[in-house]
């Protein structure tokens, strides 16, 4: 009887060591993978959105000195030929409206 016991022992004892081993290597193995599932998923994982830019500020509106200034040159381009009456026209009224 003390033979069978020591079998039965036996067997108890190697079967509990492989179970433990197999249920360690089976948690090792689940951490792998789940770190190579978070690393993958963090691979394709989309950009944070990037902050919109500034709103440029708008040009500061010419004061009258700078708009004379502007109109006196036209007109000294135009009596050196440079631009025709058209064109000097044009020009005018573009300085003249903003």
């Amino acid at each position: 009887m003390a033979g069978l016991l020591r079998g039965v022992a036996r067997t108890a004892v190697i079967s509990g060591t492989a179970t433990a081993v197999s249920n360690r290597v089976s948690r090792r193995q689940a951490g792998r993978w789940a770190q190579q599932e978070a690393a993958q998923q963090a691979a394709y994982a989309p950009p944070p959105p990037q902050p919109p830019a500034p709103m440029p500020r708008p040009a500061p509106a010419a004061s009258m000195e700078d708009k004379l200034a502007q109109l006196k040159d036209l007109a000294a381009l135009k009596e050196q030929g440079i631009l025709s009456d058209a064109e000097f026209e044009d020009q005018k009224q573009r300085i003249l409206d903003s």
